[in-house]
């Protein structure tokens, strides 16, 4: 009896061990994903651009073959990437977060100077006309735009699962693993639930206005219906903000980690500075907001040198490199 009780004992310190486990895991995921805030949001503002134009009954199936891709690019490709780096090659993980820093400022530039009517075209679909060849058939169509938003979705997972690797701070593989597994799996419901819910909310708003039982039901609709083109415009302005802003932090952070501190304390000076010409309880809002926009600035000025770089060298070189791949599959 007592060999028995011991055993139950044993077993229970075994699960309380695992559920701390557990606990460990999601807090420390969804601490890191939290620091993965740009990308997240420049992910919910990018897809819906990727159901324009298709059938209402076709969005849901859309977003869900795009969210099992997503699915896809974090747990079969880029996890085992990033444990490969976390435990073979930690020191490339800050020179890859600045990369992908560089690319979210580049980014968040592109659309900036796309705004203000400067600039190039930014990222049209290659070959051009593709999508006005594709227009007459529904299907491939929707077949392009859902590869379009996969291939685009590995770019902004890269960025989130490298950021979120570079902020835990569990020291079993395992742990990592699981943590960023978790990380990838809350991210991807959160992103992708958000981009269902926001492409169908006209067509909810339509519903009540047309449906409702009640006058305010009624009106509420109506609202929704007028207000989502506004909504749209502003989280696609609160996305290119927060791209710049995590990517000049990013750009500052990985800096500061090869030894390159002085931009760091003289923004940090400055954030000080501006915090003490407010009351003492508002300080440090007020470093946190003057700090996230230098940062801020800091991406746009360092997007906007990187937009002629990205669009006369970078992107021709990549779609003579992956047209020319392309053109020898047809071939064979």
């Amino acid at each position: 009896m007592s060999g028995l009780l011991a055993l139950l004992d044993d077993v229970a310190a075994i699960a309380k061990v695992a559920a701390a486990s557990a606990d460990d895991v999601i807090g420390q995921a969804t601490k890191a994903s939290a620091k993965a805030a740009g990308a997240v949001i420049d992910d919910a503002a990018v897809t819906p651009k990727y159901v324009h134009g298709f059938k209402a009954s076709r969005e849901l199936p859309i977003i869900w073959r795009i969210t099992k891709g997503s699915f896809k690019n974090k747990l079969v490709y880029l996890l085992p990437a990033g444990l490969l780096l976390s435990n073979f090659a930690p020191w490339a993980i800050a020179p890859l977060l600045m990369l992908g820093g560089a690319y979210l400022c580049f980014e968040g530039a592109e659309k900036v100077a796309h705004a203000v009517g400067i600039g190039g075209a930014g990222h049209t679909d290659y070959p051009p006309g593709a999508d006005k060849a594709a227009i007459k058939d529904p299907a491939h169509l929707e077949e392009q735009k859902a590869k379009g938003a996969i291939k685009t979705d590995l770019i902004l997972s890269a960025e989130i699962m490298t950021i979120v690797l570079s902020n835990l701070t569990v020291t079993n593989v395992w742990m990592e693993a699981a943590a960023l597994a978790a990380a990838a799996v809350i991210i991807t419901v959160a992103v992708y639930g958000s981009v269902a819910l926001i492409v169908k909310m006209d067509d909810m708003g339509l519903y009540l206005a047309k449906n409702g039982n009640f006058s305010l039901t009624r009106k509420i609709g109506r609202g929704i219906a007028r207000g989502m083109p506004a909504f749209l415009k502003l989280l696609t302005i609160v996305g290119t903000a927060a791209m710049l802003w995590v990517g000049g932090s990013i750009i500052v952070h990985g800096m500061e980690e090869m030894g390159f501190t002085s931009l760091g304390h003289l923004i940090e000076g400055y954030a000080v500075s501006a915090a003490h010409l407010f009351p003492e309880s508002y300080r440090g809002a007020a470093e946190w907001i003057a700090t996230a926009a230098m940062d801020g600035v800091l991406g746009l000025a360092l997007g906007l040198i990187l937009i002629p770089i990205g669009e006369k060298i970078i992107t021709p070189l990549w779609r003579a490199v992956f047209s020319g791949k392309k053109s020898s599959k047809h071939a064979a």
